[in-house]
């Protein structure tokens, strides 16, 4: 029996075959020479992942955005901000997919939601928010006090929640609080680890919104903290 073709519109080995040599030979002239492949291989599946994902997210929150728009959708830009930055190479060797909460922008994603970070051997689906602004900090803090109980069960439900700290306890929370580790910081996100096999694997669409259900609780909280419906 002839081994199954992959469909063209998934994840393929050709997509981490892609972006590692994109990796190698980060510059126009090598990209303009390959962007065929681009399209094919990175382009296509995840705009495509993002179809397939988008009706599955509404079991999970009916707020949240899949939008397959090449430019200004869920699919990161490719090119790399790069004015304040030491490496001039032009092109993320990466790929970012964000499922953002409908009161968020795609350029001002303060809100809860689902971030898909696809590279070889360095695909994670990370739920939560990467850096509120200090009064959505406040809030989430607060609401940690408030409701204790209901945050140890989301600590205990997704993996580690991770998030740049301060040095020292923000002011008006009482340094000796039990919970002091979590509100000093400064961002609250969780992740899952998916290998390169599962992306390219029957299924992955389904699978990954699992994934998304494992992280949903952390959403949820802050959500709610944030006074959203989610």
């Amino acid at each position: 029996m002839s081994e199954k073709v992959p469909q063209p519109l998934e994840f393929t080995p050709e997509t981490f075959r892609f972006l590692r040599e994109l990796a190698k030979n980060n510059d126009r002239t090598w990209f303009r020479a390959n962007e065929d492949r681009y399209a094919k291989y990175v382009l296509a599946p995840s705009l495509a992942f993002v179809r397939a994902v988008g009706p599955k997210l509404g079991t999970l929150s009916r707020h949240l955005v899949a939008d397959d728009r090449p430019v200004g959708g869920s699919m990161m830009r490719l090119y790399r901000d790069v004015r304040f930055s030491k490496d001039k190479s032009p092109y993320r060797t990466s790929v970012g997919i964000r499922f953002i909460h409908e009161k968020s922008s795609m350029t001002d994603p303060h809100f809860p939601g689902f971030i898909f970070h696809l590279a070889p051997g360095d695909s994670w689906v990370y739920a939560g928010m990467w850096r509120p602004e200090p009064s959505q900090l406040d809030q989430i803090r607060r609401a940690i006090v408030a409701r204790s109980t209901e945050w140890n069960k989301v600590r205990r439900s997704v993996p580690e929640i991770e998030g740049e700290s301060l040095k020292r306890p923000p002011r008006g929370f009482d340094p000796a609080h039990p919970m002091i580790d979590d509100l000093k910081r400064k961002g609250y996100f969780s992740g899952c680890e998916i290998k390169d096999p599962v992306v390219t694997g029957p299924g992955f669409p389904g699978r990954f919104v699992a994934l998304c259900q494992t992280l949903n609780p952390l959403n949820r909280f802050l959500a709610k903290a944030l006074g959203v419906a989610y």
